[in-house]
């Protein structure tokens, strides 16, 4: 087999970080406590080099294959240790983060009292190429002081300061605003050192009262909900990564923009309810329904009753109750007169009726049906004469 073809041999401990067992430092204790073993053979020397993982047990459980590496974004609230376990019993990250998350490694860490972005990861060489000086990626804070500072102060810190025979190297500071008697500084540095922006700004005579990373890398904090878990996608990490591995490709891969990310922990998807035999609902899930609202009932009015009904008891004007008889002949009351009008016009009158003069053209002294002063007159057809006028005395 030619070396092409051969793997490059690499030291147990950074194959291990790779898989996400732990950092490499922390895999060296593992390995000098006896936790780590080759074919069934303890290791005691983290110089191993191998070039797979075949055959490692961790705990006497087999190592599986590196899956590909995983970076999430975590909101860490301050009052929070960065670390797994904490001997006094201080609550740490891993106490507060969600269920449902592979096993992580923070990039680097934050201080019990500071907050903001905290990148997690399953790969232990990406986050040792986060971490790294030398790799150059960018980290961003905005912090709250107490006391005066000039911004000419802040420009100083680009050339570097050495505090207590520690050399920080170039610091991007800004004043943000002024509140009151504290000022908010914004500040990008690469190497983040311990508690480094603390103890800068102590330097420069201000006391920190709050901290908060807001930018790793491409990566920002946003409006990221206190305690919250984001992943990052994996197309934007297999990007960053390309970037990041080019020399001095740390500015680079600080500066790329990505889109929103999608969440890391989505709450599982509520299953649909059976229902059971019947259609009845199951036990524990009984649909309620909202109530109908009543309508409002219409009360007919009563009818005129037709001819082949049933009478209905009315009260009569005796004031005791009987059946009505319906008409013989069906017709009602305005019909019947005018039946009875028109059966007396057509008859002949009888002696002392009255009838109507015929209608015609009035004349002159005429028209008014009344008896002129000559005396009565009398009506069509015969019958007897009018009475004559009275006359006053």
């Amino acid at each position: 087999m030619s070396s092409s073809n051969t793997k490059e041999a690499q030291r147990i401990a950074k194959l291990l970080a790779r898989a996400g067992i732990a950092s490499r430092r922390d895999i060296e204790r593992m390995i000098v406590d006896g936790r780590i073993a080759l074919d069934g053979k303890v290791l005691d020397t983290p110089a191993t080099l191998l070039t797979s993982l075949r055959g490692v047990t961790v705990d006497g459980k087999p190592v599986a294959a590196p899956a590909p590496a995983r970076l999430f974004r975590y909101h860490k609230p301050a009052g929070l240790l960065t670390t797994e376990r904490d001997p006094k019993g201080r609550p740490t990250i891993y106490d507060h983060l969600p269920e449902g998350l592979p096993r992580v490694m923070p990039v680097g860490r934050l201080d019990l009292s500071t907050e903001g972005l905290l990148l997690l990861t399953t790969d232990g060489e990406l986050k040792r190429a986060l971490e790294l000086p030398a790799t150059g990626v960018e980290r961003s804070y905005r912090a709250r002081a107490y006391g005066n500072v000039t911004q000419a102060q802040l420009e100083s810190l680009m050339l570097g300061v050495e505090i207590e025979g520690v050399r920080y190297g170039p610091i991007n500071a800004n004043i943000e605003r002024r509140t009151g008697a504290n000022v908010w500084i914004e500040m990008t540095l690469t190497e983040g050192k311990n508690r480094e922006v603390r103890r800068v700004l102590e330097y420069l005579g201000l006391e920190v009262n709050r901290l908060i990373r807001t930018r790793y890398g491409p990566f920002w904090l946003g409006d990221m909900p206190a305690g919250d878990v984001d992943e990052i996608r994996q197309h934007d990490l297999i990007t960053f990564r390309t970037v990041l591995s080019r020399p001095g490709g740390g500015k680079a891969a600080s500066n790329l923009q990505f889109a929103v990310r999608s969440r890391a922990v989505e709450p599982a998807p509520r299953p649909s309810p059976v229902p059971a035999p019947g259609g009845r609902e199951p036990e524990g899930r009984r649909k309620i329904e909202k109530p109908e609202a009543k309508k409002p009932v219409f009360t007919a009015r009563v009818t005129p009753r037709a001819k082949d009904e049933i009478a209905i008891e009315r009260p009569r004007p005796s004031g005791k109750p009987g059946p009505r008889k319906p008409r013989e002949d069906g017709v009602a009351k305005p019909a019947r007169a005018a039946r009875a009008r028109a059966h007396r016009e057509t008859q002949e009158p009888r002696p002392g009726d009255f009838v109507d003069r015929p209608k015609g053209p009035r004349g002159p002294g005429k028209g008014t049906g009344r008896p002129g002063p000559a005396g009565g007159r009398a009506r069509p057809g015969g019958g007897k004469p009018a009475r004559p006028p009275r006359t006053r005395k």
